[in-house]
């Protein structure tokens, strides 16, 4: 494992600055970094340490890119057949049917079938026919699992099924490293897997919580909405030129958005969610909220609609959970 580390002053309380350590590590395809306060460099050393190969832990058993791994072995499962996985791939497939029903199907990790057949061989874009999208649905969808929680068990009601926990293990993997820092009586951390994913354990020095701020992504200059994370968590989602996010209820890409974030206790589930909102309208995304307390959402939608009750000072950008106070927009 090769963990990289140095100290740095990161936050500044009153006229001082408050030093930590930081800690990077290549895992999941992108760089975890840990920022941990504390007045031993060596001990907090130490507990990235054990985060890191937490984390390594994590992806041996979550990635469908590594043979054998549970996820793998699920998806090369036949109508019928069973595998039995471990404890933390079982409670994110749990997790994850749970939020597949919260969010109505925007959020599915069975939708691997429908990128499939909108991307060429060389992964460049295609348009599928009708056929193709509607193939793609029947191997889509939770309900093509059923788990057994006495056995720890996963069966497939469908062949080829197609799992990716890409929009969910990162934060999963967040959530469990945040609770090994706690064990090591860390009380004052700031985890990100690729800045897409955070979570703010504790606070810094005597600031309200680990400062982060939403920003256009195509102009870093325009703030939305400004957070303080205390024992929270924040995960974005965006589309680059040329990318398409797949809608799994209906096989189709998304069209009209740009980005979405949203803050949950947890980064598993603000992960999840970060990309159900680049998928769900904003009446849909309200709705949501209003019945997930606790939850926060911003949405960045390109369209020029102005009748929406949502819409906030002409800009395309909608907004639920907030303060007035947290939004700058």
């Amino acid at each position: 494992m090769s963990i990289h580390s140095n100290k740095i002053p990161i936050v500044t309380v009153g006229d001082s600055e408050t030093p930590a350590f930081r800690f990077s590590h290549n895992a999941m395809a992108t760089v975890y970094e840990i920022y941990i306060i504390h007045d031993d460099g060596e001990y907090a050393y130490q507990a990235a340490w054990e985060a890191f190969a937490e984390l390594d832990r994590l992806e041996q058993e979550l990635s469908r890119f590594i043979e054998n791994s549970d996820i793998s072995r699920i998806n090369h499962l036949k109508k019928g057949e069973s595998t039995r996985v471990g404890a933390d791939t079982f409670e994110c497939i749990k997790q994850c049917a749970q939020i597949y029903n919260d969010t109505e199907g925007a959020f599915d990790i069975t939708v691997g079938h429908l990128y499939e057949c909108w991307l060429n061989p060389d992964k460049s874009l295609r348009t599928p026919e009708q056929d193709e999208i509607q193939e793609a649905l029947q191997k889509t969808g939770m309900n093509l699992l059923t788990l057994d929680e006495t056995e720890y068990k996963v069966y497939a009601l469908a062949d080829s099924i197609y799992l990716d926990l890409g929009g969910f293990g990162k934060g999963y993997a967040i959530d469990k490293m945040a609770q090994l820092l706690v064990e090591w009586e860390i009380d004052s951390a700031f985890i990100h897997g690729g800045t897409s994913s955070t979570f703010g354990l504790g606070t810094p020095g005597k600031k309200p919580g680990w400062p982060i701020s939403l920003s256009n992504p195509q102009n870093h200059d325009e703030i939305y909405a400004r957070l303080n994370l205390d024992n929270r968590a924040l995960s974005g989602s965006g589309l680059q030129k040329g990318q398409h996010i797949i809608d799994p209820r209906y096989g189709y890409p998304v069209e009209g958005r740009l980005a979405a974030w949203a803050a949950t206790p947890d980064a598993a589930t603000s992960d999840a969610l970060s990309t159900a909102f680049m998928i769900m309208t904003e009446e849909e995304i309200e709705h949501y909220c209003l019945h997930h307390p606790g939850t926060q959402a911003l949405a960045l939608f390109d369209t020029n609609e102005q009748d929406s009750q949502a819409h906030i000072s002409g800009k395309d950008v909608f907004a639920f959970g907030f303060s007035p106070e947290e939004l700058n927009i």
